[in-house]
């Protein structure tokens, strides 16, 4: 009975200890199947497989009329698959030494440099499986490689972006960087459509690392990209350019921006920065990283500067939509006026007598914008200065928008309301400005500046639209008659004012000149014998097809004036673009 009894214990002792035994177990395949499966499985899945990626192709800029702005080369990558490289040359007794020499004559590579790309090893020391040897490689260089015959290299397409035209619309277009992503211009505000999703080949190996003959490869082949039709008119932007280079060089200025756009749907019709750089070498050499950056900002949306008396379009715009003047309005003007402490003078304190609010505009008349802006009031012309778009961005599809710089209503004094109404004191961009610029010209509506016309692909060789722009953010801000009589005054700018030197006769064309210090940088106060001189114009005035703006940035200081520098610039662009346009002129 006794023994009964311990046998008994032992068997409960025994059975009590493959369950538990039993129990872990059960708790270990649990956890391995069911709460870890999926890790162990594509453990698994990259043991007994290999994936190699394909590229697409990305999709193709154009301009307004066909022109191939940016595409695509033919071009390839040398990638190794080392298992299968190094196997395969020991089992042909090929010296390591005799492919790396190989490889790196053909490839144009150091012989040192191959030799640590066929042993590069993971953080845990083991060897790599796939390596890229060389990317950007051409076709006659990849054909002496397939001659080769080493089994484990693996050519296929690769990412080259060419720009036929070197420089031309340059920081409109932008440029990819190695990768093939887009890091300016549209390249990087449209890279998603552009980029397209790459393919992918996987295949089943052996324990050797070998495709199994038996098994079909998995191929998901790549999707390219969407190609991109620019609102550049490629003859716009190529005397745009022109002119550019002719005003940088004949006024020795830092730099020159000009944007045209059609004022009555928001299409940029040409933009151009000067200096410019060459999409095809974007890093130059022998200069900084910082510096190189600096070469690829678009002028004509990333730099703030003080508009000075141009901006007085706005304001006589606010004082007509907020009924504060009229034809009958006078302005006695001699020359300067007080504001608190501090007195304010017309540019070379001229002294126009009485004026009419016609007469203002025509003359600049600092003074008298003063006191308009007295009567439109701080809430009203800060008001309308925003519903025109100031201090904020306008949202065009273009990378770095600056948001200019407008100050907070609360810490508007008298004295800032003042010389606000003159343009000093504030910070606008040349597009932000443009926008504003356009509701004058179009009867009244801001529209959103842009660059994309449609997003297409091509099927059956002809192109399909996916998307055309839709993005305007349109609004009316001034009352159709109201920017139609601010036209009629800032035409009599060009006929008898400040901007004489752009008229043209048979030619309807209103714009307003603006010349104002150059703001320091380092300190924010104004840089000495340093200025900015712009002019914005359109044409023809009744009915504007074309608006533009050109801004100088520090020209020589001996003829500084809009209405010596960005004047004549005016001119050149708007005889010419008279002829493309097909605008003709009349015997008025």
């Amino acid at each position: 009975m006794k023994r009964k009894n311990i046998l008994s214990k032992r068997l409960l002792v025994v059975g009590g200890v493959f369950s538990i035994v039993f129990m872990v177990l059960v708790s270990r395949l649990i956890y391995l199947m069911i709460i870890n499966g999926s890790n162990y499985k594509e453990l698994a899945f990259k043991q007994w497989t290999k994936t190699i990626k394909s590229a697409p192709k990305r999709g193709v800029i154009f301009g307004k009329n066909g022109s191939e702005l940016a595409l695509n080369g033919d071009i390839y990558r040398v990638d190794v698959d080392l298992n299968v490289l190094k196997k395969y040359l020991a089992d042909k007794k090929i010296p390591e030494e005799q492919a790396v020499s190989q490889l790196a004559q053909k490839l144009d590579i150091k012989s040192s440099e191959v030799e640590k790309i066929l042993n590069r090893k993971d953080s845990k020391g083991r060897l790599l499986q796939f390596v890229l040897l060389k990317g950007k490689v051409e076709k006659q260089v990849v054909d002496t490689i397939k001659a080769l015959k080493y089994k484990g290299i693996i050519i296929s397409s690769d990412v080259e972006r060419v720009y036929p035209s070197d420089s031309f619309l340059s920081h409109v277009i932008g440029h990819t960087n190695s990768a093939g992503d887009g890091i300016s211009g549209v390249e990087q505000s449209y890279n998603k459509e552009l980029a397209g999703v790459p393919g992918v080949k996987v295949t089943e190996v052996d324990r050797d690392n070998n495709e199994l003959p038996y098994k079909e490869a998995i191929t998901v082949k790549p999707i390219d990209g969407k190609d991109l039709t620019l609102t550049i008119d490629e003859g716009i932007q190529e005397l745009t350019e022109k002119v550019a280079k002719e005003t940088l060089i004949e006024n020795s200025a830092k730099s020159v921006s000009i944007t045209i756009m059609n004022p009555q749907n928001g299409e940029v019709l040409a933009m151009a920065s000067t200096p410019g750089y060459n999409l095809n070498k974007p890093f130059e050499e022998g200069k900084t990283y910082s510096k190189i950056q600096e070469t690829w900002k678009n002028g004509a949306i990333s730099n703030a500067f003080e508009p000075g008396s141009i901006f007085k379009v706005v304001t006589a715009a606010a004082a007509l939509k907020n009924y504060v003047v009229g034809d009958q309005e006078r302005f006695v003007n001699d020359g300067s006026i007080k504001i608190g402490n501090t007195t304010l003078y017309n540019d070379n304190k001229e002294k126009y007598g009485v004026e009419t609010f016609s007469d203002i505009i025509k003359n600049s008349d600092n003074v008298a914008f003063v006191k308009l802006g007295q009567k439109i009031g701080k809430k009203d012309l800060y008001k309308f200065t925003k519903e025109a778009g100031f201090g904020r961005k306008t949202g065009i599809d273009l990378p770095g928008e600056s948001t200019g710089l407008i100050k907070n209503f609360d810490s508007i004094e008298p004295i800032d309301l003042a010389t606000m109404s003159f343009g000093q004191g504030i910070a606008v961009s040349q597009v932000q400005y443009i926008a504003a610029f356009n509701a004058v010209a179009n009867g009244g509506r801001w529209i959103r500046p842009h660059v994309m016309k449609d997003i297409s692909h091509k099927a059956n060789g002809k192109k399909v639209v996916d998307k055309s722009y839709n993005d305007l953010g349109e609004k009316t801000i001034i009352d159709k008659e109201k920017a139609a009589l601010l036209r009629t005054y800032l035409e009599r700018v060009v006929k008898e004012g400040t901007a004489v030197d752009t008229y043209m006769k048979g030619y309807h064309i209103a714009g307003k000149t603006g010349t104002a210090n150059a703001v320091s940088s380092t300190n924010g106060g104004y840089d000495s014998g340093k200025y900015i001189a712009s002019f914005a114009g359109m044409a023809p005035a009744n009915n504007p097809k074309v608006s533009l703006i050109v801004t100088i940035e520090e020209p020589n200081s001996s003829k500084y004036y809009a209405a010596k520098t960005a004047v004549p610039a005016a001119h050149k662009l708007f005889s010419e673009l008279f002829k493309i346009l097909n605008i003709s002129p009349d015997k008025r």
